[in-house]
């Protein structure tokens, strides 16, 4: 089965963003196919890479990373969202003229399309927080 998965809320403000990566990591290792996990709202902020959670926490965003390059996922931040959050790849901030980036590691920005088309190729899209 192919699976595409919403995330709306950020890494430490809620469940969400924990529940959605246990869910992604389970399905891929029962066999499923996950399509694009697309990150939305506040939900962007699980590609910064400037999280630094205390020692005795699971990083999240790092766990997403890993995760991505162990099976070759899409993790997608919406640019609108990202932009409005201080979410940034290079490109970006070249174009805004910011100092820096900070979009992790196997994140990509894209728009809303991506959301769409995901929903359209997968036979579940799965929506985490609100």
């Amino acid at each position: 089965m192919i699976f595409s998965l919403t995330v709306y809320g950020a890494p430490f403000s809620n469940q969400c963003s924990d529940t959605a990566y246990q869910f992604a990591s389970s399905l891929l290792k029962q066999g499923h196919s996950l399509h694009r996990v697309f990150f939305y709202h506040d939900g962007v902020y699980n590609g910064s890479v400037l999280a630094t959670p205390p020692q005795d926490e699971r990083n999240i965003q790092a766990s997403w990373s890993q995760l991505a390059q162990q099976y070759d996922l899409d993790l997608v931040v919406c640019v609108a969202a990202g932009l409005r959050r201080g979410m940034l790849d290079e490109t970006e901030a070249d174009r805004y003229e910011q100092p820096a980036h900070n979009l992790a590691s196997g994140f990509t920005l894209s728009g809303l399309g991506q959301m769409v088309e995901a929903a359209m190729v997968s036979d579940r899209m799965i929506t985490f927080g609100a």
